[in-house]
């Protein structure tokens, strides 16, 4: 059972890609419960624009694909608050087609975001949360991060080196007083599939029509129709960082608790009936006199 804290002081939350979507409902709801929140986003105004000045709010502007940008927002959060209590490494973009359809250019760009950005920022917080022990860093992974499908082959690939990540934080970082959460939403209904966060790779190979291609025009049909309610989310990221013992994994939606009850059954499966062929690949045992 998940036990909940009461905070005898406010927590300094640092978000990135807080201007819109789920950076923004977490943002809203930390705020709400009288929180401080550095809010980052390409654009500070844009941060300013949808919460207005308040006295608990710092925006700053970052592109995460900056390492230089990333120190001097940690710093300029160290001089407004003094520390940072909950990092969550937020900002990031998907990137629709075929493996095969996707440049090299895009690749690149996806990755300088949603994973080399998020190394950025979390080595810029980490030194602070090491010096007091304590802090949690939590880093928004994705459905595609338990199981990846035709159509986000290429981005699903980001979210699976961002579990990697996250696993590898967890045993570093555990042992210093610092929280390493990785979390998984399923889709919800924000801007995510929209123009702003979610590029379509423009080269169209007809051998993908069945499957990437069914994934191309199923993204048009679910887009501001998914299933997960941002606001809950927001306040699940609450009763996260309450938590005494937070989890390494936390999956947010249904359609997210699906796909993995089906993986680990498929794997399951899978492992089975392989056991013996991967079983017959150790040195053979020496036989006992």
């Amino acid at each position: 059972m998940t036990t909940i804290t009461s905070s005898p002081c406010q927590r300094v939350w640092f978000i990135t890609g807080a201007s819109r979507g789920i950076g923004a409902r977490i943002t809203a709801a930390a705020l709400g419960r009288g929180d401080a929140v550095v809010a980052t986003a390409r654009d500070a105004a844009a941060v300013t624009q949808r919460f207005g000045a308040q006295p608990g709010l710092l925006a700053v502007s970052l592109d995460v694909t900056d390492e230089a940008q990333a120190a001097q927002a940690v710093a300029a959060a160290l001089a407004r608050f003094g520390r940072v209590d909950v990092l969550v490494n937020n900002a990031g973009y998907g990137l629709l087609g075929a493996v095969e359809e996707a440049s090299a250019d895009e690749v690149r760009r996806l990755y300088e975001t949603n994973v080399f950005g998020l190394l950025n920022v979390t080595r810029a917080v980490l030194p602070t949360m090491r010096e007091r022990r304590s802090g949690h860093v939590i880093n928004v992974s994705s459905l595609g991060g338990v199981q990846s499908s035709a159509g986000f082959g290429v981005y699903c690939s980001t979210k699976f080196a961002v579990e990697g990540i996250t696993e590898a934080l967890h045993a570093e970082l555990t042992p210093l007083g610092i929280h390493a959460t990785v979390v998984e939403p399923g889709y919800f209904r924000t801007e995510f599939l929209e123009g702003q966060s979610l590029v379509t790779s423009p080269r169209v190979l007809a051998d993908y029509a069945a499957t990437a291609g069914a994934v191309r025009e199923a993204a048009k049909q679910i887009s501001l129709n998914q299933p997960g309610d941002p606001e809950r989310l927001a306040l699940a990221m609450l009763k996260l960082v309450d938590a005494r013992t937070p989890p390494l994994r936390l999956p947010l939606g249904t359609d997210t608790l699906r796909v993995i009850a089906d993986k680990h059954a498929f794997v399951e499966r899978e492992t089975a009936a392989w056991h013996e062929v991967a079983a017959s690949t150790d040195f053979p045992r020496a036989q006992a006199a």
